[in-house]
């Protein structure tokens, strides 16, 4: 087991600069404050607050017996005119790689050019250099890039500069660089990605790949050493970030042949030392752990019915190998892996799985331990059945047989009895149609002597059912629609259930019209929409509407019908003033005797007769008394106009 730590760790060339900077001046005597924390690292900012040297937020801060130091990620162009208006002392840390973006953005804004930065929005750096031009598009990620692209859809000659924060990513660079040539052909592009951050990232995810844990320290707000634990995860799955050696877990790098440790450009040297001493005397009393762990076990004795675990190393004809870190071979026969005859081995074990066994024989002549999976998943399915019961916990189980007395579900390789009147199918309904179906269902009895095991589909729907009424009783109001299914008919009305509840729509309720019986309107098993017109929580009545406003036929013919119009009717009564003729369902006009024909008749039958149909003109609508008039002489003498 070894402790490999990365060349690049700790600063980086701007970082070591901007530390030295405040170190000097403070050790000159002066009153040194900086703009911001110097960098992103608590323990060298508290190391400089120990050395008096204070932090401000705000240029406006800073008075005129101060020497302000400028973090190594610089700041705006603005922030620079305030601090000199405040008239202290300015000494500027800003890494030379980041001036330099500052002076490419201020020549391209001065040239025209639109500047594009390709970097967090947040990060200070990125604001820093933002404030040196007046207008400039920040992206994150080359989706962004794209989409800008695709919704803006800038000019192709549109003149750009483009830059990077120096630690970004160098494939992220790549490839907003690729997704910028192909749409821009005025662009300029600088690479100012610092190198020392490319190399410290190159060499982490070498490193990643090689080690089994990667340990990386720094700041956890700091961005640069973020990237590289992301980086590091791209290779290796057990990567911790540390701000220190106290964040350091032992029980992590247990079994743990090689790690790795890497550092962000912010963190001083001291902490990287303590935490590599840390980590391999971690290393070390695993070691002493690991073998002290190994001795015991190689001196383990085995007994019949033991629970233990092991490790699949391979899979021959008949067995399986198991490895129990002891001095016995173990070994499954095909049979004893599982309850499923028509599972095969492979299909639920590889090389390297670790699995707990039950021990059947020990053959300490032979220094062979034969063991069963079968046995042991049997044992904690019994132990699962327990625990359903008596938690009442909703269980799913597959329909495979149906006999006299019910059905039989397995589940897990255990049968389960439900008893007919559990199986939440009706007398006489069809049990056989279940068969093969997968249910839930709750676990009423287990009797592990007898094997026994009883179950109840009922007891599931039953509970939904009282949670769906009280949900119902609890939210009902006058006036509220439901979605219901016509459960039965009388003849005085209609069940319908509404969700658990069964409410009654009333005959006069079913329809605008007069009607004999429900069943002229709904059928049992129909699917109607329904609304609350009153209910009794206490006796637990509701009583349902079906027919809307509407459905009114009187309603319909005001909506569609007008005074001129020509509509087709059938005589449906005939008395010695006229006849009277439905116009819709429900709605009925009246044809005065006069109005019947272009001559004088003695009776409406010398011309009508009951169930005959005609055409009929609209003549008068009284809306308050709801009748109408109706004329078929109208409709002759225009005929004999036209003639």
């Amino acid at each position: 087991m070894s402790v490999k730590l990365a060349k690049s760790a700790g600063f980086c060339f701007g970082v070591d600069r901007a530390v030295e900077l405040v170190q000097k001046t403070a050790a000159e005597g002066h009153k040194v404050v900086t703009l911001g924390p110097i960098i992103h690292n608590r323990h060298v900012v508290d190391k400089f607050r120990g050395l008096g040297v204070g932090v401000i937020d705000q240029p406006e801060e800073a008075g005129e017996e101060n020497t302000v130091i400028i973090r190594s990620h610089g700041v705006t162009r603005d922030v620079c005119q305030r601090l000199e208006a405040t008239g202290c002392k300015v000494i500027d840390a800003t890494c030379p790689f980041v001036k330099r973006i500052h002076g490419l953005v201020s020549r391209a804004e001065e040239e025209g050019r639109l500047p594009i930065i390709i970097g967090t929005r947040a990060h200070p750096e990125v604001e820093g250099i933002a404030g040196w031009c007046g207008r400039c598009l920040i992206f994150e990620s080359p989706e962004e890039l794209e989409n800008w692209i695709k919704t803006e859809n800038p000019a192709k000659d549109l003149p750009i500069c483009m830059v990077s924060q120096t630690t970004s990513t160098e494939f992220l660079w790549k490839m907003c660089g690729e997704i910028a040539k192909k749409q821009f052909t005025n662009l300029k592009i600088f690479d100012t990605i610092c190198r020392a951050t490319e190399y410290r990232q190159s060499e982490a995810a070498e490193l990643s790949k090689l080690c089994q844990a990667m340990v990386v320290v720094g700041d956890p707000k700091s961005s640069n050493t973020g990237r590289l634990a992301m980086i590091c995860r791209e290779h290796c799955g057990n990567v911790a970030l540390v701000d220190s050696a106290a964040d350091l877990n032992p029980d992590d790098y247990r079994g743990v042949a090689d790690v790795g440790i890497t550092a962000g450009a912010s963190t001083p040297a001291w902490i990287i030392k303590e935490v590599n001493k840390t980590m391999s005397e971690i290393i070390n009393e695993t070691l002493q752990e690991d073998f002290a762990t190994l001795l015991e076990q190689s001196i383990k004795t085995l007994n019949t019915g033991d629970k233990v675990m092991g490790t699949v190393t391979g899979i021959g004809n008949t067995e399986v190998q198991v490895d129990l870190g002891t001095k016995h071979a173990g070994y499954i026969p095909y049979d004893e892996v599982s309850t499923d005859p028509s599972v095969k081995p492979e299909d639920i074990l590889k090389v390297g799985d670790e699995i707990e066994v039950f021990v059947v024989r020990v053959n300490d002549q032979e220094g062979t331990v034969q063991l069963s999976k079968k046995k042991l998943d049997g044992l904690k399915v019994w132990d699962d059945m327990a625990a359903w019961a008596e938690e009442k916990v909703t269980v799913e189980g597959t329909i495979t047989e149906e006999n006299k007395g019910g059905l039989v579900a397995t589940i897990k390789g255990i049968r389960v009895f439900i008893p007919a009147s559990q199986s939440g199918i009706a007398k006489g309904g069809d049990m056989a149609g279940m068969v093969g179906k997968t249910v839930q269902m709750k676990i009423t009895e287990v009797n592990r002597a007898r094997r026994r095991v009883i179950g109840s589909i009922r007891a599931v729907s039953s509970e939904a059912r009282k949670a769906a009424q009280e949900k119902i009783w609890a939210e009902i109001e006058n006036g509220k629609k439901y979605h219901g299914t016509v459960k039965s008919l009388t003849s005085y009305g209609a069940f319908v259930d509404i969700g658990g509840v069964d409410g009654m729509v009333h005959v006069s309720e079913l329809s605008w019209n007069h009607i004999k019986t429900p069943s002229e309107v709904v059928k049992v098993g129909d699917e109607i929409d329904v609304y609350v017109i009153s209910f009794d929580p206490e006796k637990r009545k509701i009583s349902l509407g079906y027919k809307t406003a509407e459905m009114n036929p009187w309603n319909q013919f005001m909506t569609n019908y007008n005074v001129g119009d020509v509509v087709d009717a059938k005589v449906v009564k005939l008395m010695t003033f006229g006849a009277f003729a439905e116009i819709l369902p429900g709605v009925d006009g009246l044809i005065h005797i006069s109005q019947i024909a272009d001559r004088r008749i003695g009776k409406p039958e010398d011309v009508l007769s009951e169930g005959q149909d005609v055409k009929v003109k609209i003549t008068d609508v009284d809306a308050e008394s709801k009748r109408i008039s109706l004329s078929i002489r109208a409709l002759l003498e225009q005929n004999e106009d036209a003639e």
